[in-house]
C-alpha cells in the first residue's frame, strides 16, 4: 500500500484531478438519470441536487455522500476472498492472534473506524 496522498512530484494534484474528473461525471450522470426519472421530490428533483452539489468544483460532499453509500461494499472487496499469504489481516498488538472475524461484525456490518483512520496510521 501506498499513501496516494504522500507529496511526491505532484502526484497528490494528479490523483485529485482524476477524483474530480471521476466525481464530475457520477454529479452530471445522477442529474441525467434524475431528468429521465422524472423524480420531483423535495429530496431528488433536479434542483435539490445542484444545490447539495453543484456549488463545489471539487464534489467533496458528493464524495462524502458517495463513501456513505459505497464504503461496505468498497470493505467487501478489499477483505472478501483474501488468498493465504496475503496477509491482510496483520496479528493485535500483542502479536498472538489475527483481528477477529476479518474485521467486520458478526452482523456483517462494515468495522467503524478502520476505514475512517488515515492510510498513514494504518501501514
Amino acid at each position: 500500500g501506498k499513501d496516494l496522498y504522500r507529496r511526491d512530484k505532484g502526484e497528490e494534484t494528479k490523483l485529485e484531478q482524476k477524483l474530480k474528473e471521476i466525481f464530475k461525471k457520477i454529479y452530471e450522470k445522477l442529474l441525467e438519470d434524475n431528468k429521465t426519472n422524472g423524480k420531483t421530490n423535495g429530496k431528488t428533483n433536479g434542483k435539490t441536487l445542484q444545490e447539495r452539489y453543484g456549488g463545489d468544483g471539487n464534489f467533496f460532499k458528493l464524495r462524502e455522500d458517495w463513501w456513505t453509500v459505497n464504503r461496505d461494499q468498497v470493505w467487501k472487496a478489499i477483505t472478501c476472498h483474501v488468498v493465504s499469504g496475503n496477509n491482510y489481516f496483520r496479528y493485535t498488538c500483542n502479536g498472538q492472534n489475527k483481528t477477529q472475524n476479518n474485521c467486520r461484525c458478526a452482523a456483517g456490518d462494515v468495522p467503524t473506524y478502520f476505514d475512517y483512520v488515515p492510510q498513514f496510521l494504518r501501514w
